[in-house]
């Protein structure tokens, strides 16, 4: 008899369907949850216990054993769950938001005229030319910080999970970053395309 194995959601899709609204209204992840999270920020994964309850990731395989991809992948999801627990701390609605990768993220930020043009493209830069993880983490925390500043922008923390994982693994890297600067011009391009034609309608 087969068996069909599904993963675990991860905690931000505990609360929220991925666009826009809470699953239960009104009622978003306890602020008590998300201080948690953030005891985790700079820290080794597995070293905070008040996080250990919210890893979906599993440590092991039905061996005990874990292999290189778990590992990987769990240290993507407990840099996730930190950036979720700052970005997400005293908003009402939800940041994570399906579909909105690093770069698109970027942009919409950057739609917002709160910061120059020039300063985020240096931070993005900063980040996307890491070369440790631990230098890449930092940069996004400072990304994540000036997110805050707008109530609308949003991240696919799902995604950014998966490209964490990829990224770790140096044949996958450049892939990686290459995607998150595709999604930041292209859709700043489509932005600007659809902001013209709507000008030249009127």
């Amino acid at each position: 008899m087969s068996r069909t194995t599904t993963r675990r959601q991860f905690y931000w899709e505990r609360f929220t369907d991925g666009h826009g609204t809470w699953r239960e209204k009104g009622k978003p992840p306890p602020g008590a949850d998300l201080a948690a999270l953030r005891r985790g920020i700079g820290q080794e994964v597995g070293t905070v216990p008040q996080m250990w309850s919210f890893y979906a990731t599993p440590a092991t395989d039905e061996t005990g054993e874990t292999d290189r991809y778990r590992y990987r992948k769990i240290v993507a999801e407990h840099v996730a769950l930190t950036l979720y627990g700052a970005h997400q701390q005293s908003r009402p609605q939800p940041v994570h938001r399906t579909g909105i990768s690093l770069g698109r993220m970027i942009t919409n930020l950057k739609l917002t005229e709160r910061f120059s043009a020039q300063a985020l493209e240096r931070r993005f830069a900063a980040a996307a030319t890491a070369t440790s993880f631990s230098e890449l983490t930092y940069h996004l925390r400072g990304l994540v910080a000036l997110c805050r500043t707008d109530p609308s922008i949003a991240l696919d923390y799902t995604g950014l999970v998966e490209d964490l994982t990829r990224w770790q693994r140096e044949s996958e890297r450049s892939r990686t970053v290459r995607r998150w600067g595709l999604d930041y011009v292209w859709t700043d391009k489509d932005e600007h395309d659809s902001t013209t034609t709507n000008a030249g309608e009127n």
